[in-house]
């Protein structure tokens, strides 16, 4: 399990197990979307600003492949 021990050290030990992220395409541009592993539901959509194409990526999920 993930600890976070020091809790000033702004710094996580383990890895996230309950969320997960996905890369999409929402027209021309790249989105990641946060999913919920245990019940499958979208969390979070993180979409591109206008001047770039590409969305940054969700802090806090593993990668779906």
């Amino acid at each position: 399990m993930a600890t976070n021990t020091p809790a000033g050290d702004k710094a996580r030990k383990g890895a996230v197990k309950k969320r997960t992220q996905l890369e999409a395409k929402l027209g021309n541009a790249t989105a990641w979307i946060k999913l919920d592993k245990k019940s499958g539901e979208f969390m979070v959509l993180m979409k591109p600003p206008k001047t770039t194409k590409a969305a940054k990526k969700v802090k806090r999920a593993r990668r779906e492949k």
